[in-house]
């Protein structure tokens, strides 16, 4: 199953877990186990039928184009991380 990696802001929802493995063969899927199992994070991640807004995720060291539809592997590996800006 894919395993995805939980950014320390947001373990106090998965119980400290940092890393939480479920099933799913998207990531739209795997978010939704996720939830299933966390109730309250989908919506740290989630916004609409988008990811939220200054969050990254890179599955499988990549970042993705296709959002919630991305493809995992059984042995995918998903990072949530915000996104970093500067100047």
């Amino acid at each position: 199953m894919p395993i995805l990696s939980i950014p320390s802001a947001m373990r106090k929802l998965t119980g400290g877990q940092s890393r939480v493995e479920v099933p799913g063969n998207t990531l739209g899927e795997a978010i939704d186990q996720l939830e299933a199992l966390y109730p309250g994070i989908k919506a740290r991640l989630v916004e609409g039928e988008k990811l939220r807004g200054g969050l990254s995720v890179f599955v499988d060291n990549e970042l993705p184009l296709t959002g919630l539809r991305t493809r995992l592997k059984p042995e995918s590996e998903v990072y949530f991380a915000p996104a970093i800006s500067g100047g």
